[in-house]
Order: C-alpha cells, then sequence, then structure tokens
C-alpha cells in the first residue's frame, strides 16, 4: 500500500479545519485504497480516557485509537464528537480519520505507573478499534500487549473483521488476564445493511468472526444494536437473528433500540428521508422527546429479546453476576436498564480477584478530553 503524506511541525495551512492546530499533528494521509478518506496522524498525549461518573457504563476507562470511523453507520452514536474537531457529524465523521499512532507507547507507559489500579478498559465503546483502517496501521497489537502485561483486564467491542489478525495475542492475552470479547450484529437483511452501515463487513462475515473467536478458546457476547423500529425489530427478524447467533457460538445476547443522539439524529432521519420516506412521521413520534426509545417499546423489545434466547438456549445477558436493579455494572446508552451480553466483559468473578484489582482507585482522576484538550461528553 502506498501512503502520501508530509511530516508536519507547524501549523499546516492547507489542512481541515481544526486540524492545522491538533496537538500532536503529524501529517495528513490520503491513499486510493481509501478513497474519500483523510487520514490526520497525531501524536496523543494519553491512551486513557476517563468516563463521566454519571455514565451508565460498566467500566471507567477507555481506549479510542481512532476518531471518526469508516464503519459509515448512519445511526452512530459518537458522531457529535467529531464536532469537537471541527468537522462535521456526518460525512467527515465517516471520511476524516484522526489516527494516534504512538498510542501503543503512551498507555503501556500509563499502565506501568505505580499508582495504576488495573480497572477494566473498555474499547470500542465510542468507535471501533477494529475499523478497515486497523488493516493498515496496527494499532491494537501494542495496546492489547500493553493491557495484558500490566495484568489490566480489558474488553472490546467491535463490528470488523480485522479482529481476526490478532486473535492468537487476544488468546494469549486471555490466559493472563479478563478479557471479554464483544461483536455487534443487529441484522441479517443484506440490502438494508448496505445502505444503513455501508463500511461494515457483512452480517455473514461478522457471524464467521464470532465462530473464530469462540474457535479460539475465547468468550464473545454479541450485542443487537441497534434495533430499528419498524424495521429490524419483528419477533420473526429477532427469532431468526439469535438463532443463526447461537449457531455460531454466542455466549450471550443482549439488544439496545435505536438511540438518536444531536448529530446521530440528523444524519439518521437524512437517511430515513431517503430510503423509507415512509417511517419520517412514525419515527418522529417515537422520538418526540428525545434520544431515547419510549419505555413501553423498550419493555416491549426486551421480552422478544429474551424470548427467543430462551427458544435458542441462550441467556440474554451477563448472568445473574451481572444482573439486577442493584448491580453496578449495568446501563447502556440509550436503556440504563439494559445489560451487557455473556462473555462481552472482563469475567474477574471467574478468575478470582487479585490483590490490585481490589483496591481503590490511586490513578489521578482526569476529564475525558479529545487531544486538543476540549472536555469529551
Amino acid at each position: 500500500m502506498r501512503w502520501e503524506g508530509r511530516s508536519l511541525s507547524l501549523e499546516d495551512p492547507s489542512a481541515l479545519p481544526g486540524m492545522g492546530k491538533l496537538a500532536g499533528f503529524v501529517r495528513t494521509v490520503r491513499t486510493p485504497d481509501f478513497a474519500g478518506v483523510t487520514f490526520h496522524e497525531v501524536h496523543c498525549r494519553s491512551a486513557l480516557n476517563k468516563v463521566p461518573g454519571n455514565s451508565p457504563m460498566p467500566f471507567g476507562w477507555t481506549i479510542n485509537p481512532y476518531r471518526g470511523c469508516t464503519h459509515g453507520c448512519v445511526y452512530c452514536f459518537a458522531r457529535n464528537t467529531h464536532t469537537y474537531l471541527e468537522f462535521d457529524a456526518g460525512h467527515d465523521f465517516d471520511t476524516q480519520i484522526v489516527v494516534k499512532i504512538n498510542i501503543g507507547e503512551v498507555l503501556r507507559k500509563e499502565v506501568g505507573a505505580l499508582r495504576w489500579a488495573h480497572e477494566h478498559v473498555a474499547m470500542g465503546t465510542n468507535t471501533d478499534p477494529y475499523q478497515r483502517a486497523e488493516g493498515r496501521y496496527r494499532l491494537m497489537p501494542a495496546i492489547i500487549s500493553a493491557l495484558a502485561d500490566s495484568g489490566t483486564p480489558f474488553s472490546i467491542l467491535t463490528k470488523g473483521t480485522v479482529l481476526a489478525r490478532d486473535l492468537h495475542l487476544l488468546a494469549a492475552a486471555g490466559a493472563s488476564v479478563p478479557v471479554g470479547m464483544g461483536v455487534s450484529l443487529a441484522l441479517l437483511d443484506a440490502e438494508l445493511h448496505a445502505t444503513l452501515e455501508p463500511g461494515t463487513p457483512t452480517p455473514r462475515a461478522r457471524l464467521d468472526l464470532l465462530r473464530r473467536i469462540r474457535a479460539a478458546g475465547l468468550p464473545c457476547g454479541v450485542f443487537i444494536a441497534p434495533v430499528l423500529p419498524y424495521l429490524t425489530d419483528s419477533p420473526e427478524q429477532i427469532a431468526q437473528l439469535v438463532a443463526e447467533l447461537a449457531d455460531a457460538g454466542a455466549t450471550g445476547v443482549s439488544g439496545i433500540g435505536l438511540h438518536l443522539r444531536p448529530g446521530a439524529r440528523e444524519w439518521f432521519f437524512g437517511w430515513l428521508s431517503r430510503t423509507r420516506p415512509d417511517l419520517v412521521v412514525p419515527y418522529q413520534r417515537l422520538y418526540s422527546r428525545g434520544a431515547n426509545l419510549p419505555g413501553e417499546y423498550r419493555r416491549e423489545l426486551s421480552a422478544r429479546i429474551s424470548a427467543a434466547c430462551a427458544d435458542a438456549g441462550l441467556g440474554s445477558s451477563a448472568g445473574p453476576a451481572l444482573s439486577g436493579e442493584e448491580n453496578p455494572l449495568r446501563g447502556v446508552p440509550g436503556d440504563r436498564d439494559s445489560s451487557f451480553p455473556r462473555g462481552s466483559l472482563p469475567d474477574r468473578a471467574g478468575r478470582g480477584e487479585s490483590a490490585h484489582q481490589t483496591q481503590p482507585s490511586l490513578f489521578e482522576p482526569i476529564t475525558q478530553r479529545d487531544d486538543g484538550g476540549r472536555p469529551v461528553g
């Protein structure tokens, strides 16, 4: 692959808005192999992001090797974070990708510090670490080894089949630290997939990835996410998908209805008006009160998924140890009552808590920020 770019030590007058002054900016790269996509390589100052205290997420730290995502999922809730870089939440999110090329070495220093408390670190919660560019940049092997070598439990959620390249590393890491693996797959319809998530591997390719993860001896929970009202939420569609997931070896399944935050909302409704104009008004009614689906709809969706999982012999959530109203490992965007699927979170209980895992966090608290120093919501 021929990568064309130029090193920069000062502000780049030809860079897109916000990039010329981006802290740690190295160069801009374009290649015929990624037609229409521009990569902005940066040196990050920190690899670990602290999750805000009011978040429903069941982990305190995340890692995002990339900002923006070539998957092009029209519903992606992370779209609005691109506006912090003076990009737009639509086309730019899909085509202007920030790559933290030194993230592996920065992470190794952070998790090697004496004050690091070896807390669960999650990846794939904002943009996908195994989007197609990872095949070229190869950032994840260094991240995996830094976490495993430091005794830090971690989880990965992805739609990307590039992950198969690192299965040997993930299996080795899983022998020494708790590892959770998750795949996101919400539909089997190839035609709908092509317009809804145009840059992602096909549903069949992701089912094959699930099989390969399980064959490597790793757990793998599947998020049926997001479920789209009137498009992918019928009992028959859900039952067929869950049956396929069970056949592929999923350790657990949970589902999440479509969550439309600002940025994602406008982009999604644009797609909907082009592809299914008959659904625009029904969706406007469903989301008239904000980003979340009505509680009644969420409860009905949960019942459908639970019934399909029971028929397929699958647990719908992370299991009794990670379920219930008092459980802290609970909650996802758009539904604080939902659980992560079994296998998608590190199973500390199964391995036993080590001394450093039971200590309170001594890592100095920080606010989650982008690489320009601006707070990330």
